[in-house]
């Protein structure tokens, strides 16, 4: 495979997720598809310029309608050659978001699935944005649905925890029917509701998932390394709500990557890395965030 050229100052990891966001915009500007950057990536676009240079990951965030959009009509238009569209609640990826992968290449993750026929190349993060019910009660209870959903797709990727009370959390979730929670969580009859939750995709805090719609409905473009990408025309805010004061850089002892990848090689498939995993070598995963509810 080709490497893309390692710019001065990133990874050859974040040299390869910036062409891959390359790709996704020029698909998206064809389509007239929106979308933005977000969480760590908009936070470095905002205060780096680009990648956080400690970060080793991409997310870009959808609208509902637009993500819906985006595999209807744009993901064909990747080289099939290059790229595997990973979506949401699909063979061998039951989660409730969708990555981009990239053919030959490995990114196996610290917490990887048990099932050897996903696609585990280096990968785009894609969230979808869905719409959140004006009323607190039933807003609260599509938070807990989502969870519901999580913990519906970690335990069919095959996540362990050594507590027995989130083992039975996972089992009997493992039990209800994945439909009915999915579409009380994306609720599409309330287009024109006030908020929006990421709840599927910005961690496990309630307040920190949900936002005005015009946060992520209207944008503007920001240059992110050797490019420009749309970002929201909110960034300040939604950084805000997300890391508190963003601007302030960590201390240096706190600069430390967090490493999604156990096993991270750019020049050949991860295919070629399966025999080096055992299943009784997956780590325990304690999913702490999945049970933050309330």
């Amino acid at each position: 495979m080709r490497i893309p050229k390692q710019r001065a100052g990133m990874t050859a990891h974040q040299s390869l997720l910036l062409e891959m966001l390359k790709d996704i915009d020029t698909v998206c500007r064809k389509h007239r598809i929106s979308y933005q950057l977000f969480a760590g990536t908009a936070l470095g676009a905002v205060r780096h310029h680009g990648f956080i240079p400690w970060d080793d990951d991409a997310d870009i965030i959808m609208p509902r309608r637009e993500y819906t959009r985006f595999f209807q009509e744009a993901a064909g238009d990747f080289d099939e050659a290059l790229y595997f569209v990973q979506q949401e609640h699909s063979a061998h990826w039951p989660m409730p978001y969708s990555k981009l992968r990239r053919n030959n290449t490995t990114c196996i993750e610290k917490f990887h699935p048990k099932d050897r026929s996903t696609h585990q190349g280096v990968y785009v993060d894609i969230f979808p944005c869905d719409n959140l019910s004006d009323c607190a009660l039933i807003r609260r209870a599509q938070f807990i649905a989502s969870k519901i959903v999580i913990a519906k797709g970690l335990y069919a990727r095959g996540y362990e925890t050594s507590s027995t009370v989130r083992k039975l959390f996972m089992q009997g979730c493992r039990l209800l029917p994945l439909k009915r929670p999915a579409a009380f969580c994306i609720r599409r009859k309330d287009t024109q509701s006030q908020f929006v939750h990421t709840f599927f995709g910005a961690g496990s805090k309630y307040e920190k998932n949900i936002f005005p719609r015009t946060w992520i409905e209207q944008s503007v473009e920001i240059r992110f390394e050797d490019g420009v990408f749309p970002i929201s025309a909110h960034y300040d805010e939604l950084l805000t709500r997300l890391y508190g004061d963003y601007r302030v850089l960590p201390s240096p002892e706190e600069r430390k990557c967090k490493e999604h990848a156990a096993i991270l090689d750019l020049e050949h498939s991860y295919t070629a890395h399966l025999p080096e995993l055992d299943a009784t070598q997956f780590e325990k995963h304690p999913i702490r965030r999945l049970y933050a509810i309330f």
